[in-house]
């Protein structure tokens, strides 16, 4: 009976043993947890770079057509130093008409068939926001924040405001600290 007793203590974990497993696997948990945020953000910040490339090249091919880039007061009035996203999106709307040739910004209206998409395929529906689209339809980064456009310095050269000759492109990607944004300049 007592040889019993012995072997059932023997197979059986104690209470100390079970919270030190415990305690390893929560500590991974938290690890894995911590590493894929940051994969997530490094994710976002390679494919809002991509972005930013295709909306360039698609203002080259709009500039190739028309002879200059797409300007109106939103973009030229649009400081690059601003750092509230939401502050952008009437220059991204209007970016976003001028690259697909949605003039109303509303992607649910259909264009006349002559209209060109200086975009062709590079645009993804996860790039336009409301969502779903609607009136007043704006590009956004990948972290659901407004893309910010402004052709302020093409209009003063000589002004303060401004980096870029031609246009100012960029994405606040989720900071108000401008040496972390992603940037066409």
């Amino acid at each position: 009976m007592k040889r019993a007793a012995l072997n059932a203590t023997r197979h059986a974990f104690t209470i100390l043993e079970l919270l030190v497993v415990l305690t390893i696997i929560i500590v991974l948990a938290g690890l894995i947890l911590a590493t894929s945020g940051y994969v997530q953000n490094k994710g976002a910040r390679s494919r809002t770079g991509v972005e930013i490339a295709a909306i360039s090249a698609a203002l080259e091919n709009y500039k190739a057509d028309h002879g200059m880039y797409p300007s109106n007061d939103d973009t030229k009035a649009l400081d690059p130093a601003t750092t509230n996203p939401s502050d952008y999106r009437s220059a991204s709307s209007y970016l976003y008409s001028q690259v697909t040739g949605d003039d109303d910004a509303n992607p649910i209206t259909p264009a006349p068939i002559s209209t060109r998409n200086y975009f062709g395929g590079a645009l993804r529906p996860s790039m336009l926001a409301p969502n779903p689209p609607g009136p007043s339809t704006y590009l956004q980064d990948p972290f659901r924040n407004s893309y910010g456009y402004s052709t302020a310095k093409s209009e003063d050269s000589a002004g303060a405001v401004g980096y870029n000759p031609s246009f100012d492109l960029w994405s606040t990607a989720n900071s108000a600290n401008p040496v972390q944004w992603i940037k066409n300049w």
